[in-house]
């Protein structure tokens, strides 16, 4: 991998790591669904106008849509205007790779080895440390929100793999067409029409909100998906996955000089193991070595919140949201 290229891949796990305070901006303003719609629906417009439409099956389209996009970014964003800090947010956002591991092996039968397996308890007894730590401060529902957040992102990771897209950016973009419908609908249920127009309606006094949304789509999503998919065309994917691993780092790190967050020692020592379980459950044993075959295809990487190492041809997030 040339050094122009590892400069580039960290550049994004840096754009990454900054989308989760650029989420909490947006939600400083709108409220956690009514943000989620207003993200897709900026990209779903030019999109539709301007993109080519990927050839892959319609229900791949719409379960990856559904899963990355819609219930990730749903449980993502109410996760933290719940009071998950942005930090540890970044962090347990992770989990989609092991849970994308896991329902490989189950929906898919993917064979797991034993550094898989070794990788998802470390992340797991990472995860319950994580919650125990949070239960203690009564905030134990943001981190299963977060959660399930993760076990979207891994479900939508299927659904991707099923498509093959050809152009793996063009469905990530085309994906954003199906979750401004759905996310809509539930800010109405959940949240109401009073609270959506009112964001609107004083949207002058939310301009860090609204940079907060013009960052997660034009360079979370627009500039740091269009790179990293490029990068991983060009190089090994053995060799751009694991950069992924730096987002919840530089997330980590910017919540703490920026918002003041302070993770306690137990998850600090927690975000460790979590990170160590994500690259071995993540990987195989072939991919750490950086090994490949000649022929072997690079495989594509989703944003975010956004990317993420998965099993051995699964794209590697986001969340974002990411």
């Amino acid at each position: 991998m040339p050094p122009r290229d590892r400069l580039l891949a960290a550049f994004v796990a840096v754009i990454w790591g900054c989308n989760f305070l650029a989420i909490h901006a947006t939600l400083t303003h709108f409220p956690p669904l009514f943000a989620g719609a207003l993200r897709f629906l900026v990209i779903a417009v030019p999109t539709v106008l301007l993109v080519p439409r990927p050839k892959v099956k319609a229900r791949w389209l719409i379960g990856y849509g559904l899963g990355f996009g819609t219930f990730q970014f749903a449980f993502l964003f109410v996760g933290m205007y719940s009071g998950m800090p942005t930090g540890l947010a970044s962090l347990v956002l992770q989990s989609s790779a092991p849970f994308t591991v896991l329902l490989g092996a189950v929906l898919l039968r993917e064979r797991l080895s034993r550094r898989q397996l070794a990788g998802i308890a470390l992340a797991v007894v990472g995860m319950a440390a994580i919650a125990w730590q949070r239960a203690e401060y009564a905030a134990l529902l943001p981190v299963i929100l977060t959660l399930l957040g993760g076990l979207s992102w891994a479900a939508g990771n299927l659904c991707s793999r099923q498509a093959k897209p050809d152009n793996p950016l063009h469905f990530t973009l085309w994906m954003s067409v199906v979750p401004p419908l759905p996310m809509f609908a539930l800010s109405l249920v959940f949240e109401g029409p009073a609270r959506q127009w009112h964001s609107l309606a004083t949207i002058d006094e939310g301009w860090i909100a609204v940079a907060g949304l013009g960052y997660i789509v034009l360079l979370g999503t627009v500039l740091g998906s269009g790179i990293w998919t490029t990068l991983m065309r060009r190089n090994p994917a053995s060799s751009v996955a694991p950069f992924s691993l730096l987002v919840p780092v530089i997330g980590m790190t910017l919540s703490f000089l920026l918002l003041g967050e302070r993770p306690t020692p137990v998850e600090i020592g927690a975000a460790v193991v979590v990170v160590t379980g994500v690259f071995l459950g993540s990987t195989t044993a072939r991919l750490i070595r950086g090994r490949r075959r000649p022929h072997e295809p690079l495989v594509p990487a989703d944003e975010p919140g956004e990317a993420q190492p998965s099993v051995s041809q699964l794209p590697p997030r986001a969340p974002s949201g990411r």
